[in-house]
């Protein structure tokens, strides 16, 4: 299993984060790396996941650190996939915030997407099948 450790967003190595990114195919952040850098840095905390020296998951926070958390960009290489690595990322990233009794995330409507965040007690908020955008909101109460 790879190692996690919280990190600077400013320190990581940006072809790594663009590689890591493309892998999954989000291309829409890679497409301008220094915007993708500038949210990194701007992140709250960021947690990766090291194979070795190969950046291998990646999950950030935003935060008041007091009222609501916000999970954002949870990545897995596609070779560690279905590991478990995506619940401990997630569970790593979000031990600092067992206080916080709100947390959020949007993301597409790709099925597995939903049974994965379901999995570590996230609800969907609502519902996306009125045709309008692509996205789910979920969200979980804590404490």
């Amino acid at each position: 299993m790879p190692t996690l450790e919280y990190a600077n967003g400013s320190d990581l190595p940006l072809d790594a984060v663009v590689r890591l990114y493309d892998s999954v195919g989000w291309s829409a952040y890679t497409e301008d790396p220094g915007n993708l850098a500038a949210a990194l840095a701007g992140s709250t905390l960021l947690a990766v996941a090291r194979d070795g020296a190969d950046l291998v998951g990646l999950a950030r926070v935003i935060s008041d650190g007091h009222s609501i958390c916000y999970l954002q960009d949870v990545l897995v290489d596609p070779r560690f996939q279905r590991t478990g690595l995506g619940r401990s990322l997630v569970e790593y990233v979000l031990a600092p915030y067992a206080h916080v009794r709100q947390k959020v995330l949007l993301t597409d409507t790709e099925p597995g997407q939903k049974a994965f965040y379901q999995s570590l007690g996230y609800r969907q908020a609502g519902a996306n099948d009125d045709g309008g955008l692509p996205l789910r909101a979920f969200v979980r109460f804590d404490a």
